[in-house]
């Protein structure tokens, strides 16, 4: 049986994984209503965090397809599964066009030589401009330095909501055949007949884990033929040389796991009994022959430090709660999340260095699922030196508005030191592009809410390291502090709530050096929530006026980590996200 080996790539949300479960439903490998996003958090989100293998059959060929996540947090998830595979279908939604980070994994793909098949998405949605959109894109292809053969690219349009694909928007079609045959058509073969008699070269490009088989490989294989039982050498790209065995060998099948006993070159495995194997190592029969070239994995852009918690409410929800139990956990995170990086070497606690804010709540968000409770200081910018020069992360970031708000958003960026690259018009308002520090862009997008009531759309995508742009002015708000511990009244919270915006609702259990909201004035104000209304046994003369409470600003992972201070620390329990200080003398 032939193989095909091709990866969908796009922007966050526009319809990569439901386009892969389109193509499985149509073939057969799964039922209806099994999804790609299998993990709790994506089916919440709404977003593919973890790239995903699957493979389709059709017409005696066998496809295998790589899901890749979407958002920047996760762009090195993207880069990696690139290099094994030997064509990419370039998603874009028919209406917004390309987006940053189709531009980003765009880019990658055309470095490596690869030629993108462009599928055209949501081309039933009202506002759609498919002319329009195909421009855009053969434009990006030009800014991107695309060769001749990557220019004349084909294209595809397509609903992969209701699993229909044509090849001329005129075309009547009510499957993805037109899809699938396109990729059979333009999609080399991925293996000939010479790479399965050469030796077994086999390279990782992701990793998984398994509580009962450890730690396993995902890669593909170049040349040869792999048995389950194989004994193997695996080089790293320093050159060293370790022996290991294969225990396991999988294949994937729908949205499941297959085990083989053999496979050949050009599929994509999964790999059990390597247990210290890594990404961008090379799997092979003998000591002389060469070594792969190596894969990189983008460098982190944000630090924190992870502790065990200490706050009067500690050791209520969580049921893992010590320092060796979250080391224990980072450890084993450190298995399948490569663009973690952790320091466990920092005294009281844990220094991780992430890819984003994202990347970071995700990591937590799991945690806190698990049972576990910490807490975790202000996220903070790594900084470089290079030749005497100090350096730091950048990004780009696309912003959508209405026209009426560009105003507010420009004089935002502007103070967070983000320079303007582009402002064009668009059907619906405006379209902005600044390439801005990532230390000015932290905690900006709850701002940026509410500057655009909900109407605007940011991304963004890292734009690598740059000359260090010095001082950026920190947030105008303050913090507004408990100084008691109780349970917080609506009639203290009545009168507290002219002073900034509430954290809090009634009810909600407080204690000393909690922050229950911000203050508009910028300066920290320590506050009684728990205190009640004066009452006497005297009839009041007029009727009480009615408390009326604004609803709160809920914390959530992401918003606490964008709006924290330096002398904060958020708390993060099974039950509960609290903002508070790190130390706290009424």
């Amino acid at each position: 049986m032939e193989i095909r080996n091709i990866a969908i790539i796009a922007h966050v949300d526009h319809g990569k994984t439901t386009l892969t479960d389109a193509l499985m439903r149509q073939t057969g490998m799964v039922e209806a209503g099994v999804s790609m996003d299998s993990n709790v958090l994506e089916l919440e989100r709404g977003i593919t965090i973890y790239s995903k293998n699957t493979s389709v059959i059709y017409k005696d060929t066998k496809i295998n397809i790589v899901d890749t996540p979407g958002h920047t947090d996760f762009g090195s998830e993207v880069e990696r599964v690139l290099r094994s595979i030997d064509s990419v279908l370039l998603v874009v939604d028919a209406q917004e066009g390309p987006m940053p980070q189709t531009k980003f994994v765009l880019k990658k793909s055309l470095e490596l030589g690869l030629k993108p098949i462009v599928v055209i998405n949501k081309i039933d949605k009202p506002a759609a401009r498919c002319e329009w959109t195909l421009e855009k894109i053969y434009e990006l292809f030009l800014d991107l330095g695309a060769n001749d053969e990557q220019l004349d690219f084909v294209t595809v349009y397509a609903i992969a909501r209701q699993g229909i694909a044509k090849k001329n928007m005129e075309d009547q079609s009510d499957n993805l055949d037109p899809l699938l045959d396109t990729i059979l058509e333009n999609v080399k073969p991925a293996s000939t007949k010479d790479s399965l008699t050469l030796p077994l070269r086999i390279q990782p490009f992701n990793l998984a884990y398994d509580n009962f088989i450890g730690r396993l490989a995902i890669g593909r294989i170049y040349e040869g033929v792999v048995k389950q039982a194989d004994n193997v050498l695996v080089k790293t790209p320093s050159g060293e040389i370790r022996t290991g065995k294969i225990v396991k060998l999988f294949t994937f099948e729908g949205v499941k796991r297959k085990e083989v006993k053999e496979a050949v070159a050009g599929d994509i495995v999964m790999i059990a009994g390597l247990p210290n194997i890594d990404i961008g190592e090379t799997i092979c029969a003998s000591a002389d022959q060469e070594a792969l070239p190596a894969i990189s994995v983008d460098q982190p852009t944000i630090s924190l430090n992870f502790l065990v918690n200490n706050s009067p409410f500690a050791g209520r929800e969580g049921k893992f709660v010590t320092s060796r139990q979250i080391k224990d956990r980072l450890q084993k995170e450190l298995e399948v999340n490569v663009g973690l990086k952790i320091d466990f070497d920092s005294g009281d606690f844990c220094k991780v260095y992430g890819r984003g804010e994202l990347h970071v709540a995700i990591l937590l968000e799991n945690m806190r699922r698990e049972g576990f409770e910490l807490q975790v200081s202000q996220p903070t910018v790594i900084i470089k030196e290079e030749n005497g020069q100090k350096l730091e992360p950048f990004e780009e970031v696309t912003i959508d508005v209405p026209q009426e708000m560009s105003g507010i958003v420009i004089e935002k960026m502007a103070k967070r030191k983000g320079i303007m690259k582009e402002m064009n018009p668009e059907h619906a308002g405006v379209r902005m592009v600044f390439e801005i520090p990532v230390r000015g862009l932290l905690g900006y997008r709850n701002e940026f809410i509410v500057d655009t009531r909900g109407e605007g759309i940011i991304c963004t995508h890292g734009a690598g390291f740059r000359p260090h742009v010095g001082e950026i002015a920190k947030s105008e708000l303050g913090s507004m502090v408990s100084m008691a511990r109780g349970k917080a009244l609506a009639f203290s919270l009545w009168n507290l709530q002219e002073r900034g915006q509430l954290y809090i609702d009634a009810n909600t259990e407080v204690f000393e050096g909690m922050v229950i909201g911000n203050t508009a004035k910028g300066n920290d104000l320590e506050v009684n929530p728990i205190k009640g209304k004066q009452l006497t046994n005297m009839r009041a003369s007029g009727a009480d006026e009615a408390i009326k409470l604004i609803p709160s600003f809920e914390i959530t992972l992401e918003r606490g980590l964008g709006i924290m201070k330096e002398d904060e620390y958020l708390e993060v329990t099974p039950q509960n996200i609290r903002l508070r200080k790190q130390s706290f003398k009424k």
